[in-house]
């Protein structure tokens, strides 16, 4: 029999909600992190800049690591690992969920080469160094080009919306020769000469992302840093599935995030409307109505999540075994929890505002931050063209043509 403490209430004992099964210990010490991240979130949100602390504690954690194979010094953990830890930084703070995420993007491009010598030498130091990982590799914009010299190439110019550049230890870059358009890519030390962090992202959210430029000033790639061609098989061609994924989780994480957030606020802060007849705000049916319809979008969405989260595991495992077939069943899956992430995100951290009331709305609590980075962030790529995508294999049989977000 359980006693009840003095002054209890059911309502003010709220049941766990959304948490991981920490009898995983990567998902064990995520949960540790974010909830140090959570101390500062809004605050850090409202200055902007560099998480070098946050990521820091990533780094000392070890889960910068978490994909790169065991027999290179990482931990050999599956994708979905690494996506379930973006949705538990992203409860606090969809910037470090973001970044955590993208961190992998580089990895997981040498991970489908890794027969290259040079890829999996590259992965132990990353490993024993615990590096922390950014990008250049902007698919639209032409606006750095490299020129052929003698051992190498030269770079100048720029590349916007880097995200990570700013914390990275290493940077994947993409740049376009000067002569033929053609599109390479090499791994740099993000300290390389020439290299210039601009860190000017201010965009209305994910504020402490990096996404602004990077700029290049007479940067030598040498010949040995630049990467193989990539194959045009169909495990190299998931990397869009793989970023993706990535960008899915940041919604479903700050959905979740932000529902359990205004539903603390609603049990603790939260007075009833004057009209409602009732003594507290909870017990008002409108607002009861309101949170059991934001839980059920949260938990179909995250179901969805899960699903396309299986996929892609499934189409790693399969390695150079992938066909176009099980390719584009991935797509499908991943576009399709997207496009409800998305949505659900959206709707979420938009409503949670009618049923915490008026006082939510100030910058101290931040709750604004939910919705500002779902907003941005589904700005990335467009769901209108990933319904398309659903539809028109729901129709057709016809998987989406392999492209840069699909």
């Amino acid at each position: 029999m359980t006693v009840k403490p003095a002054g209890f209430e059911p309502a003010l004992l709220p049941p766990v909600l959304f948490e991981p099964d920490q009898s995983d210990p990567y998902l064990a010490r995520a949960v540790k992190l974010r909830d140090i991240f959570a101390t500062d979130a809004v605050e850090r949100d409202q200055r902007g800049g560099r998480p070098s602390e946050q990521v820091r504690l990533i780094k000392e954690s070890g889960l910068v690591n978490l994909l790169i194979p065991k027999e290179l010094g990482g931990e050999g953990q599956p994708y979905s690992t690494a996506l379930r830890i973006v949705r538990e930084f992203s409860k606090v703070d969809g910037s470090l969920g973001h970044l955590f995420g993208y961190h992998f993007s580089p990895i997981q491009n040498a991970l489908t080469n890794v027969g290259d010598e040079r890829l999996a030498a590259i992965l132990r130091r990353s490993a024993k160094g615990r590096w922390f990982w950014g990008n250049t590799t902007n698919s639209f914009s032409k606006s750095l080009f490299g020129r052929k010299v003698e051992g190498g190439v030269v770079l100048n110019g720029y590349r916007p919306f880097a995200s990570g550049s700013h914390v990275a230890d290493y940077l994947m870059v993409a740049w376009e020769d000067e002569e033929t358009n053609a599109r390479s890519f090499a791994y740099i030390p993000a300290d390389r000469s020439g290299v210039t962090i601009a860190d000017d992202w201010d965009g209305i959210g994910q504020r402490q992302t990096g996404s602004g430029r990077v700029l290049y000033k007479d940067v030598s790639i040498t010949d040995d840093e630049i990467l193989p061609e990539r194959p045009k098989d169909a495990i190299s061609l998931l990397a869009p599935q793989q970023q993706q994924s990535v960008l899915l989780n940041v919604f479903i994480g700050t959905a979740q995030g932000a529902l359990i957030a205004a539903r603390d606020y609603t049990i603790t802060k939260s007075r009833p409307w004057i009209y409602s007849g009732v003594d507290r705000h909870l017990d008002d049916p409108w607002i009861k109505r309101q949170y059991g319809e934001l839980w059920v979008k949260v938990q179909a969405a995250t179901a969805l999540a899960d699903r396309a989260a299986a996929a892609i595991d499934a189409a790693y495992a399969r390695g150079r075994a992938l066909t176009v077939e099980e390719r584009g069943e991935t797509a499908i899956a991943v576009a399709s929890a997207n496009v409800l992430a998305g949505k659900v995100a959206l709707e979420v951290t938009s409503e949670i505002f009618e049923v915490m009331g008026a006082r939510s709305a100030v910058r101290a609590y931040g709750f604004d931050r939910f919705w500002r980075n779902v907003r941005i962030h589904t700005l990335h790529n467009p769901a209108e063209y990933k319904t398309r995508n659903v539809g028109s294999w729901f129709l057709t049989g016809d998987y989406p043509e392999p492209g840069v977000f699909q």
